[in-house]
């Protein structure tokens, strides 16, 4: 019979093995050219403003 201790460390060295075996993807980054560009204050006045519509399907 093991020791607990040694059945722990075994455990955890199974664990670490299993987390660098582990295949992994690396997304390539978006460079500055192909970010996205933020909406500014001016574009946010130019769209027509938003509602809400309350429908009562009870009454």
């Amino acid at each position: 019979m093991l020791d607990a201790f040694i059945i722990e460390e075994i455990k955890r060295r199974e664990r670490n093995r299993e987390e660098r075996e582990r295949p992994v993807l690396e997304i390539p980054l978006p460079g500055p050219d192909e970010r996205p560009r933020r909406r500014s204050d001016a574009e946010d006045d130019e769209k027509p403003p938003r509602g809400v519509i309350v429908i009562d399907l009870l009454g």
